[in-house]
């Protein structure tokens, strides 16, 4: 695996040897860019952040073999995931592609993803898949061109932060916790209507980060005054009459993702690369940007959000509002985001004093292996998909 022409090296992460030089690239890699850095992908406190939910994970880095120093680093997971027609797959998924400014355009990206992509097929994994910025066309042209990754859909961020709404809601709505084998029944009835979705849903409520599930309906249809029943791993539902609900979860990443300002360098990082999210985010904070940089926040990260009904779009507002709640009582917590997929329905039902700043990435996907589902390579060959479980593991 040794490049002759730029003597790098690329090997597996030892977490003892690599764990300070991986945070220093990846602080000289924010700095060095002029590029929107997402504060979802904020990894520069923990190499293992976005990986280690997963069984099956690699973080792969370039070291110059002259100096020993890493030029570049890139992290892959693998998990499995369920299909629309029924099917499973092994999904690997390339996340925090980082290489030094000064090794850009050498090729080293390129040998990462090669090098992330052999370690998916050597472990099973049928197809590959990443997100990017809309903005940033050196990792649009890597994954489109050189890796003949196709492009099926976007993704849309959308920031509540969490102090800016009147949280009343209406007394005609109830949101009420799930119990945890509920929930999970619920979500894998559910997701089926999903193009992707995890079969780990399981592993996703119970980890410590997420704080559970909760319903969303109009009393008056009681859709969870239902009973409700547990039966051959399927939950039977008695809705008559209810048209309208809204279920969704809460991950807590005020610990995982603070951000803290603690001297000029690093106001100097932030000012350089939050570009226009720092113009678009900051000031739905009600406050200047440089107040806004010197104290720390956290957020709330929805997910699993799914919904049926007419009345979707006051049920939909309810749980932004209950969720800015659950923020307001934590320390720190700055924000609510949710992520959807650009085709998914729901994504039209968000209110818009709710939607504060709607920051277009790209997903791309490509076939590692032979094998596969016949429907989801349709898919890759329209180039269509939108309706995607955002799993919250991979922030």
């Amino acid at each position: 695996m040794v490049d002759r022409t730029s003597m790098v090296l690329i090997r597996e992460y030892n977490e003892q040897q690599d764990a300070k030089m991986v945070r220093k690239l990846e602080r000289t890699c924010e700095i060095g860019t002029k590029k929107m850095v997402s504060i979802l992908s904020n990894m520069t406190g923990d190499p293992l952040s976005r990986i280690r939910f997963f069984p099956l994970h690699v973080i792969l880095v370039a070291e110059l073999l002259e100096s020993r120093e890493l030029v570049g680093v890139v992290r892959g997971i693998i998990k499995n995931v369920g299909t629309l027609s029924g099917s499973f797959l092994k999904m690997g998924c390339i996340l925090g592609l980082r290489v030094s400014p000064t090794y850009r355009r050498k090729g080293v990206a390129l040998r990462l993803v090669t090098a992330v992509e052999e370690w998916m097929v050597r472990n099973g994994a049928e197809y590959a898949f990443l997100a990017t910025e809309k903005s940033n066309d050196a990792s649009k042209n890597l994954f489109s061109i050189k890796r003949n990754y196709v492009n099926l859909s976007s993704l849309v961020i959308f920031v509540q932060p969490t102090s800016s709404l009147t949280k009343h809601i209406s007394r005609d709505i109830k949101i009420e916790k799930v119990d945890m084998d509920l929930a999970i029944l619920l979500y894998r009835r559910s997701l089926k209507n999903k193009d992707l979705y995890p079969l780990d849903m399981d592993v996703i409520l119970k980890e410590k980060l997420s704080l559970g599930t909760w319903v969303s309906y109009y009393k008056e249809e009681g859709w969870l005054n239902l009973l409700s029943k547990v039966h051959n791993n399927e939950v039977l539902i008695s809705n008559e009459g209810s048209s309208s609900w809204v279920i969704f979860s809460i991950w807590n990443t005020c610990e995982a993702y603070k951000l803290q300002i603690r001297n000029s360098q690093l106001l100097s990082f932030l000012l350089t690369t939050l570009n226009h999210a720092r113009e678009k985010v900051f000031p739905c904070l009600k406050m200047s940007v440089c107040d806004s940089l010197c104290m720390p926040f956290g957020f709330l990260f929805l997910y699993g959000i799914l919904g049926e009904g007419e009345n979707l779009g006051e049920l939909m507002e309810s749980m932004w509002k209950f969720t800015s709640r659950v923020g307001e009582g934590m320390r720190d917590c700055r924000v609510v985001i949710a992520e959807l997929g650009f085709g998914d329905p729901l994504a039209n039902h968000v209110p818009q004093t709710a939607t504060m700043s709607c920051i277009d990435d790209l997903w791309y996907t490509k076939k590692l292996s032979s094998h596969g589902d016949e429907n989801f390579d349709e898919l890759l060959m329209k180039g269509q998909m939108g309706n995607v479980f955002v799993d919250p593991r991979d922030f």
